[in-house]
């Protein structure tokens, strides 16, 4: 029995279920292709902000960095994949993701608020994820390269953080980060039948 991971990542309410761990150990492969959906999705978000918000130079700036970052983690997933001949194939999306984005208020500048502090919410969730796949994964190897990915994923979540405190009051943004982790952990407090890395 894999006992349960203590809240220790900064933003995130509730820690992962065990139940999560020992379905994503059962289904590595699944785990796999829908990490490099994750990286793709992720990369996509990225640019999209950039696209939303072009005079916001800082963010513009931070955002290129992830969206490379991102697409070299999407290109190396894909290698492990051709590895293990794991044909690229779609995966219907748990409810997650969307249930984060109906959060996501449509007015300004209340939009790129939500934006950035979901978005942040998402890769602390993933560094969690990742961190708990490098060290429950008994394949040495893809627990190395989990492990290799985890450092990213926390500057990324700190990424989102800082662009959010600086476009926005800091409590403003200290309250809507509240309401949003309330729910992000809520959206994952059944553990959806289909094995994903957002599940």
């Amino acid at each position: 029995m894999i006992a349960e991971t203590p809240v220790t990542i900064k933003f995130l309410k509730h820690p992962t279920s065990q139940a999560w761990i020992e379905q994503a150990l059962a289904n590595l492969n699944t785990i796999l292709l829908d990490h490099s959906h994750c990286e793709r999705k992720a990369a996509g978000v990225a640019l999209n902000l950039m696209f939303r918000y072009p005079s916001s130079t800082k963010l513009v700036r931070t955002l290129t960095a992830i969206a490379q970052e991102e697409l070299q983690h999407f290109e190396q997933v894909n290698q492990i994949l051709e590895k293990r001949n794991i044909r690229l194939a779609s995966l219907s999306p748990p409810p997650y993701g969307a249930g984060l984005r109906t959060q996501i208020q449509p007015q300004e500048p209340q939009r790129m608020l939500d934006s950035l502090l979901v978005s942040a919410l998402i890769e602390a969730r993933s560094h969690e994820r990742l961190g708990l796949l490098a060290n429950h994964c008994p394949e040495p190897d893809l627990a190395k390269f989990y492990r290799g990915l985890m450092a990213s994923e926390a500057r990324h979540y700190g990424a989102y953080w800082v662009l959010a405190t600086t476009y926005h009051e800091r409590e403003q943004v200290n309250q809507r980060l509240e309401e949003l982790s309330c729910i992000e952990s809520e959206l994952l407090t059944t553990l959806h039948p289909e094995p994903r890395i957002h599940s």
